[in-house]
């Protein structure tokens, strides 16, 4: 006995299953008894093994009557270890029915979820854990710690560790709220209410109870409380529909049925004498597989996907349902997929952390010079001796081995000396400025998605920055791109083009040749039908609509008809007949009833091809009210076209109609028809019974039979459906690419489906050069990558390493161009644009290690790249390989659980927080109402944040690197005696009182340029996508100019206030008249000033923040050192404010020292502005001024080179768009009788 077939590895992408399309040999065995049947491929199999792994299966075969999902399975005898198991063997998990304590034993996991970063126990190590990977509070921590040694510091012993125990608990205090946020939202959850069998009656019971084998009782509408799988329901044949948009996005239904022998299954009392169990797979996180058995009455019978419901999913349209439990919590696919928050580090964050380092080594080097100078003066020039007293025993102060046991301590003195080199107060800040960033950018109406009530929401203030350089964007389609509602906007019937609504320039017109062109209204096409010769074919155009199709009618209490339909497509063209006057109103299992104006037609249905990815169309063998048999087809055109009979007269005017629809974006059909004769039929539907039971290659043959009848049609016509997108979707992602940024789509959807979407939104233009990558094998996979880079190499595009950046010329000459000429920032030359497509099977080779750098090379190469058909794990992998391997910050975005992964793996994740969705937004860092809010959220607010932060962060270096590096040059004059020139206690206001405002008045309120601006000149986004204004040069010039600063600010007050400045009553000044006096007052007044020189936007914040300051410690400073020193701090100051506000040298000084001293600053900003501006500079001037844009709006001299190149690619590239799912729905559609009054269970 062969083998059963490997598990399927959940980790593959569960779409691409053409392996079930192989092409049949003949029809000529359809008849041959003979052949041995064997399982198909697609059928079940009961006894697995189950694990993540594929492994092989030593068990028997299992053979099937009927082999389908919806067949019947043969009872089997199972092995007599299955029928009472005890213990599940190794991975499996064996459930019984309406047996808790034998559940109860196994200890299977808890119903409750916790997405929570901290408990009471971990909070504090992970917090510390966190908190101390940034290298300041390390160093600063290290400082407290040194300041508590006895003798060493030459500051007060809690100067360091108050301020740093204040920036500690800000932060705490900001975590625990952030991490109470998601634990409020947890306890939402685990109490919601759900109906559990306790005895025989349903109990309501909260989610967090639910247990492993309860059954549940979920109603319309409910979502589902953990995997489940479905045992009946008030619909045929336990069917039911649910809606998986909480998981993948898509609104669209989807069909699942229980299993025969539970469908009977109708009370509480008949669920509570359930007996069996349930061997089911081990919990993984593959959303589209599942595997396992149940057994009954001492029988085995198969389960499949088909039969599971997914926690996170809602029941709609189905009155109820009864199931069973067979994950809970965090076991279940969906919490499977989701991982633990990552923190995530900012590139600004972690460049700040280098230079840190950087800087403590220049803190140690100047410390070691110091005590180095110490050293020296003990032993060399002991000038202690002259000027101190010696004791009684005549011991010299210091001989050498007391030096250099000294040399270490002295070290520690001159750290604590210099520690605020680095501010302590830089980490705070940024902290409450990016938390003002995300009060701003959820409090921006701009970014308010009234229709849901859903305002922009930053749940990761700490990347705000990020948002103003980001290079690539990955995005899902479905519900993130689209609204995923079909609307039925134009056709083409019997050569005359008809809409809902005709703009005034495409009304009908006949020319002078009298042709006519143009769209007919639906109202015209309505009256057509009885006066335009025209009116047969609109008959069978909208007869065809409304019976051929596998959408099922509900109808409500208000007697109005819902079509539920698990193709989004096939409900939009229903609706659209129903609303034109054909009504599908009834469903039976044989039959359908139309209401066409009012009078009920009965068509019965014969049979149905069904559509697949092969096929690319479906057809219905109708036999009509007048007993005429009729084939009514629909699908690509590029299948129908073919199969048209010779001389069909609506051919050229319908091609023509379908090439304007897809130019419009629309999604295309086309719709044929003919005529069968009752002979023929009877022949046929023998040869169709025949091949639908086959137990091997069933759909292939099914599809060959298909082919014998869907020949010699008849062109109706064609359909237009519109996937409605977002709003201004085309117009963000074109705005978004002129920014520099690359837009990624991986979805989902079919190929044709996503080409389709990715015109309508501009991601693809008629210009691209599509780059289309469907390969069955790795070894394929990896000649078509390498043949594509050659030939992209050979017209000039380069390679990975030279060519995808190439010399430009300076970015103020390309954007002058741009502003004046309308010219390509990337200065593309003649290489053509490309756009790579590439589906998820292929994906799953290019991924590998032998082909990743080829897939990333090419596609790097492409200004577009859609991957079709992926997984959730793939999203995140193609992500994660981006982010690996190329030096640019990555943003995701989506709405659905299958979008988390690929969220989490990107630099900054995005949620939809819209109608659907809410998981993606839960676990992203950032949430919008709709797509089209990141066009405000990057080019605005992220340039805004970018910038803001980095101004902030080098003024917090230079104010901080200004006033310390005054101490070193101090030590240079005092003998390196560790010397403080400030008093402690002022030292420590410095950046917790008088210089706080200024960073956080920049980080929060200054703008570089307007935000109409930025949106109107994108091109300004690739500044920060390159880090002009925070890079290791721009921070060390910064650095360099502080030195200079506190140099001038030095020396230059020393210079004013002499060797010892006499006041007049004959009094000598003391050092901390000079130090803490006039040279922190100049200091202070210098940074102040440096503060306005380099702000953008002056508001009243930032005059009171730099000159509020001034003044501030101008009238605090006489307060404090009369009212301080009494209280036994800061004595050294008792009286100095006197003499010093006395002193003119003081009150020059301080006015006109900080002027010199940044003459230089002043001058170098005025020569750059002049001669060598930047890109912002130029239109910082066209906002100042409001000058004129006069830039064209049109390349019309290069859209007329192209034009014949655009036609021809439009006219290649057109396909279908037809989003119904594969074989097998309608099947379970044909089971319905609408009729049929549902039991209430």
């Amino acid at each position: 006995m062969p083998p059963n077939p490997r598990v399927p590895n959940p980790f593959v992408t569960p779409f691409d299953d053409d392996e079930s399309h192989q092409d049949a040999e003949n029809l000529d065995h359809f008849g041959n008894s003979d052949s041995q049947p064997l399982v198909s491929r697609s059928s079940p199999e009961p006894h697995l093994s189950f694990t993540s792994q594929p492994i092989m299966i030593d068990q028997p075969d299992v053979d099937y009557a009927g082999g389908g999902s919806s067949a019947e399975p043969a009872a089997m005898a199972p092995p007599e270890e299955l029928l009472a198991p005890t213990v599940a063997s190794a991975g499996d998990r064996v459930i019984y029915l309406n047996e808790p304590l034998r559940n109860d034993q196994a200890k299977y996991l808890h119903n409750r979820i916790s997405t929570t970063k901290y408990n009471p126990l971990t909070f504090l190590p992970k917090f510390f854990k966190e908190q101390f990977s940034k290298y300041a509070n390390v160093f600063f921590l290290l400082t407290a710690i040194i300041q508590q040694i006895p003798d060493v510091s030459p500051l007060n012993k809690f100067t360091t560790i108050i301020p740093l125990s204040i920036v500690l608990a800000a932060s705490a205090v900001k975590e625990v709220y952030e991490d109470w946020k998601r634990h409020s939202s947890d306890d939402e959850t685990n109490n919601r209410i759900a109906k559990a069998l306790r005895g025989s009656s349903f109990e309501p019971v909260k989610w967090k109870d639910i247990k492993v084998g309860d059954i549940l009782r979920v109603e319309n509408s409910d979502f589902f409380a953990a995997d489940l799988v479905i045992l009946s329901s008030s619909e045929p044949d336990a069917i039911c529909y649910i809606e998986t948009s909480n998981l993948d996005g898509e609104t669209n239904l989807k069909v699942k049925q229980g299993i025969q022998q539970t469908s009977e299954v109708m009370t509480a009392e008949q669920a509570a004498t359930l007996t069996g169990y349930i061997r089911s797979e081990p919990p993984n996180n593959s959303l589209y597989t599942y595997s396992g058995l149940i057994n009954l009455n001492g029988r085995d019978y198969p389960l499949d996907p088909t039969q599971l419901l997914l926690r996170g999913a809602q029941l709609r349209n189905t009155p109820w349902i009864y199931a069973v439990v067979v994950n809970t919590g965090h076991e279940t696919k969906l919490m499977r997929n989701a991982t633990a928050t990552p923190i995530k580090r900012t590139a600004v964050e972690q460049m700040t952390n280098r230079q840190i380092l950087i800087l403590f080594v220049l803190l140690m080097a100047m410390s070691i010079i110091c005590s180095i100078g110490t050293l020296v003066r003990t032993l060399k020039d002991p000038f202690e001796k002259n000027v101190i007293n010696l004791d009684e025993s005549g011991a010299p102060v210091e001989d050498v081995p007391g030096a250099l046991k000294r040399f270490g301590l002295n070290i520690m003195t001159f750290v604590i000396l210099f520690n605020n080199l680095i501010p302590i107060s830089l980490v705070m800040t940024m902290e409450v400025v990016k938390s003002f960033h995300a009060m701003l950018i959820g409090s921006d109406l701009d970014m308010y998605y009234a229709e849901a009530d859903s305002p922009a929401v930053a749940r990761m203030s700490s990347l705000v920055e990020e948002l103003g350089q980001i290079e690539y964007i990955f995005s899902d389609k479905t519900g993130t791109l689209t609204c995923n509602k079909m609307e039925f906007r134009m056709c083409s019937i019997a050569g005359k083009a008809y809409a809902d609504i005709v703009p005034e320039d495409k009304k009908v017109r006949v020319d002078e040749r009298g042709v006519e062109s143009g769209y007919h209204t639906f109202q015209r096409m309505l009256e057509n039908v009885n006066s335009d010769t025209t009116g047969n074919v609109i008959r069978e155009f909208f007869t065809l609509l409304s019976v051929c199709h596998t959408v099922i009618p509900e109808t409500q209490d208000d007697n109005s008809i819902v079509y539920q339909a698990s193709s989004p497509d096939e409900g939009a063209l229903v609706k659209g007949a129903s609303e034109l006057g054909y009504k599908f109103v009834v469903r039976r299992p044989k039959s359908v009833t139309v209401s066409v104006n009012g009078v009920n037609l009965e068509f019965e249905v014969l049979a149905i091809c069904e559509f697949n990815s092969t096929r690319k169309r479906m057809s219905a063998v109708i036999r009509g009210p007048d007993g005429k048999i009729k084939l009514y087809t629909k699908g690509a055109d590029t299948v129908i076209l073919e199969r048209l009979r010779q001389n069909n007269p609506y051919v050229e005017p319908t091609l023509a109609h379908l090439e304007e629809y897809a130019n419009e974006g629309l999604r295309t059909l086309c719709l044929a028809m003919r005529e069968i004769p009752e002979e023929e039929y009877n022949r046929w539907s023998k040869l169709q019974e025949k091949a639908s039971t086959l137990l091997v290659n069933r759909q292939d043959e099914l599809d060959k039979v298909a082919e014998l009848i869907e020949k010699d049609l008849v062109l109706l016509g064609a359909t237009a459906i519109e996937d409605k997108l977002q709003d201004d979707v085309p117009d963000t992602i074109h705005t978004l690419q002129q920014a520099g940024i690359k837009v990624w789509v991986l979805t989902g959807d079919r190929q044709e489906t996503a080409i389709n979407i990715g015109y309508s939104c501009k991601l693809l233009n008629e210009e691209m050069s599509l780059i289309v990558c469907n390969e069955s094998n790795e070894d394929k996979t990896k000649k078509f990558l390498e043949k594509q880079l050659i030939a992209i190499k050979n017209r000039g595009g380069g390679g990975f390493g030279n060519t995808l950046s190439p010399p430009k010329p300076p970015f103020f000459t390309r954007m002058k161009d741009f502003i004046l000429n309308n010219q390509n920032l990337e200065m593309d030359g003649e290489l053509e644009p490309l756009a790579l497509i590439i589906d998820g099977r292929t994906l799953d080779f290019a991924l590998n290690k032998e082909c990743e750098m080829a897939f990333l090379e090419l596609a790097c190469l492409c200004k577009a790249v859609i991957c079709c058909r992926v997984s959730p794990l793939q999203k995140a992998l193609v992500v994660k390989l981006v982010k690996k391997h190329r030096d640019s910050l990555l943003l995701a975005i989506g709405d659905g659980a299958n979008d988390v992964s690929m969220i989490q793996a990107a630099h900054v994740g995005v949620g939809i927080s819209g109608q659907e969705g809410l998981q993606a937004a839960r676990a992203a860092d950032f949430a919008l109402g709709q797509f089209r809010y990141l066009r405000k959220l990057l080019l605005v607010h992220g340039s805004w944040s970018y910038t803001r932060l980095s101004k902030l962060i080098l003024y917090s270096f230079y104010k901080n690197i200004t006033l310390y590096m005054m101490q070193f040059w101090f030590a240079l004059d005092n003998g390196f005696s560790g010397q403080t020139l400030f008093e402690s206690w002022i030292l420590s206001a410095y950046n917790v009182i008088i210089t706080v405002f200024a960073p956080v008045i920049i980080g929060v309120f200054d703008q570089y340029i307007n935000a109409r601006m930025l949106d109107k000149y994108p091109q300004l986004y690739l500044t920060g996508q390159r880090g002009q204004f925070f890079n290791v040069r721009i921070f060390w010039g910064w650095t360099l100019n502080a030195i200079l600063h506190s140099l001038l600010l030095y020396y230059m007050s020393a210079a004013a206030w002499g060797d010892s400045a006499v006041s007049n009553t004959g009094r000598v000044g003391s050092i901390w008249l000079f130090g803490s006096g006039i040279a922190y007052m100049s200091e202070i007044f210098a940074v102040n000033l440096k503060a306005a020189l380099v702000t953008d936007l002056w508001t009243q914040f930032a005059v009171l923040a730099y000159f509020g300051a001034m003044v501030f410690w101008l009238g605090a400073y006489p307060l404090y050192v009369v009212v301080v020193p009494p209280t036994g701090m800061s004595e050294e100051l008792l009286g100095t404010a006197g003499p010093l506000y006395s002193s003119a040298v003081f009150w020059w000084t301080i006015i006109l020292l900080p002027v010199l001293v940044l003459l230089r600053d002043f001058a170098w900003k005025f020569y750059k502005r002049t001669w060598h501006p930047e890109s912002y500079h130029i239109i910082q001037e066209i906002q100042k001024y409001n000058i004129p844009d006069y830039r064209p709006r049109m390349e019309w001299f290069r859209k007329a080179v192209h034009k014949v190149r655009m036609i021809q690619r439009m006219k290649r590239n057109r396909g279908y768009a037809f989003s119904q799912n594969e074989s097998g729905t309608a099947n379970l559609v044909r089971k319905y009788d609408t009729t049929r009054r549902k039991p209430r269970g």
